[in-house]
């Protein structure tokens, strides 16, 4: 067995696992990010822990295998904040930390708090590694969680305030890559026979059924068998945001996002369907607007990797134990092609035309300042065959879940599940795992302003991803609460949701950008063209309209 440093046994499995760049704050396994530079590793510095661990979430999404963050120990817990969203979005991060010393613990040692538990409620494995020779089964364990069942982050903890326990001598340390750990989904898990039957005669009986595809679709690139089953049976398909892009946005059978962040006609057919089929949904509060849509004595069949997820919100008619694509296609194999529900796919069709109709005057307005709608459309119309979408949450979530399109299968779209100021550093990581496609982060000037200083980061490195600012000077989808608390009240409430006017475009030139302020839609186009020719990390501007504010969901009230 050879004898190595940790340093070295660290990096080489990294790389064996094909992860290419690391994202992290100094200092931690210092002697590792020279040993990283040797096989190739790209080490990405940031300008903060959250950052860090945005860009590796949206490396291992856009990538489909693990993307890594560190910390060293001050920073370990804001990294472990930086998780929530590839917790809560299912996304394969490693993060690596330090923890000091058995004989520094407890005793108000610099710099020091009990982080571990900080990691608990967002990785599925969270353990300590106080020795070199524990490295071995620990990472290659690290990889097995992150990408098997349900992916999600884990945390590795390092003995040292800057995990100098794999710098200290040599050890017999063995690289062994298990290769189908080293991306997502790791491992197929078929459903039951009898069960695949079931589920196929309650689709073939059913007369107004629909498929809910989430973001295990996504995830297990099962875009191709839910269009195919779609079409197979005249059925419907609407989609969680996280799975947006499963099937064109101008296919006859595409009803759009559905839930919170929702079209309104998607909401409506869901509502009106006999059956409803989730495919790798977890069928949480935002896909089902608070377990609203469908309602809940609505029949269901659900498909999920992990079975904890059956029947766990809507009491499943049947509920099948598997991979996404895996799963679809035993269904495919399982069903005869039926006549097309002529009039439930007009009927939603009809629903799909009106809301179109509605959305035009918007989506097509040439108001001053820019409608939220316009923006969306110009970007759809720009937009490259090949794109990767990256969206920030809130109201960057809803304008690009509802009003923007996706119409070529090769187009695809991934978004923060949750933490506002996502958008940007994900983008980054997202561009470092696909640097041969166009990545197109769309925030809001909220989201923009918690870590623009990742502009610098993407000019230092190259990263040359394009930005959309939706900026409205705002944080305006907090007008409606603000100002109806208050009602009534003495005060400023402006306060509350107001920013200064601040030209973003500017700030990136000075930091190294392109920058292109736009103010009239018309110049939205030509202003995207020449961020995506510009070669370099791009910021276009959009100065907004203030009062765009998306319309509350339809729930049928």
């Amino acid at each position: 067995m050879p004898r190595m440093t940790g340093g070295r046994f660290l990096a080489e499995t990294l790389s064996g696992y094909g992860v290419t760049h690391a994202f992290f704050v100094p200092a931690i396994v210092r002697r590792a990010l020279v040993e990283m530079e040797k096989v190739g590793i790209q080490r990405i510095v940031t300008h903060g822990e959250k950052a860090a661990a945005y860009m590796a979430d949206g490396y291992a999404r856009a990538a489909g295998r693990p993307g890594v963050c560190m910390a060293q120990t001050v920073g370990a817990a804001n990294l472990a904040a930086g998780l929530q969203d590839a917790y809560l979005g299912l996304s394969p991060v490693i993060a690596i930390t330090g923890h000091r010393p058995l004989m520094h613990q407890y005793r108000n040692s610099y710099q020091e708090i009990a982080h571990f538990s900080a990691f608990e409620p967002v990785t599925k494995y969270n353990v300590v590694v106080d020795s070199v020779e524990q490295l071995p089964h620990l990472l290659r364990q690290a990889f097995r969680e992150s990408t098997s069942g349900a992916p999600g982050p884990v945390h590795l903890d390092f003995q040292g305030a800057q995990g100098e326990v794999i710098a200290e001598g040599e050890a017999n340390l063995e690289v062994i890559i298990e290769e189908k750990f080293s991306r997502v989904p790791a491992i197929r898990p078929e459903p039951e026979a009898e069960m695949v039957r079931e589920a196929a005669k309650v689709l073939s009986e059913a007369r107004r059924p629909i498929i809910v595809a989430g973001g295990g679709v996504a995830t297990s690139q099962a875009k191709g068998e839910v269009v195919e089953l779609a079409e197979m049976l005249s059925i419907p398909v609407a989609t969680s945001l996280n799975a947006k892009g499963t099937i064109p946005d101008d296919h006859p059978l595409s009803v759009g996002v559905v839930g919170s962040y929702s079209r309104w006609c998607a909401n409506r057919a869901v509502a009106e369907a006999d059956l409803v089929l989730f495919i790798g949904s977890h069928t949480g509060s935002q896909v089902t607007l608070d377990w609203q849509i469908p309602p809940m004595d609505t029949p269901v069949i659900q498909i999920d990797i992990d079975p904890s997820q059956l029947g766990r919100s809507y009491p499943a008619r049947v509920a099948l134990q598997g991979d996404a694509k895996v799963t679809t296609r035993r269904l495919i194999e399982a069903l005869e092609p039926i006549g097309a529900r002529t009039e439930w796919v007009n009927r939603v069709q009809q629903l799909v035309g009106d809301w179109r109709t509605e959305s035009e005057p918007m989506l097509n307005s040439d108001a001053v300042p820019i409608r939220p709608e316009r923006i969306c459309k110009e970007v759809t119309d720009f937009l490259p065959s090949d794109a990767l979408v990256v969206s920030d949450t809130g109201h960057s979530g809803i304008w690009t879940g509802t009003m923007m399109d996706l119409k070529s299968p090769d187009q695809s779209y991934i978004r923060c599940a949750g933490s506002l100021g996502w958008g940007l550093s994900a983008a980054l990581g997202a561009k470092c795992a696909v640097p041969e496609r166009p990545v197109m982060c769309f925030s809001g000037d909220g989201g923009f302003w918690y870590h623009i200083a990742e502009l610098e980061t993407a000019v230092r490195y190259g990263i040359n991803a394009v930005v959309v600012v939706n900026n409205n000077r705002s944080l305006n989808q907090e007008k409606r609460g603000t100002e109806g608390t208050y009602a009534g009240e003495p005060g400023d409430s402006d306060a509350i949701w107001h920013f200064t006017d601040v030209n973003f475009a500017r700030v990136a030139q000075d930091i190294g950008c392109f920058g292109i302020r736009v103010e009239k839609p018309g110049d939205l186009g030509s202003a995207l063209e020449q961020a995506l020719a510009s070669g370099r990390p791009a910021v276009v501007d959009v100065a907004s309209d203030m009062e765009g504010i998306a319309a509350p969901p339809w729930s049928g009230r």
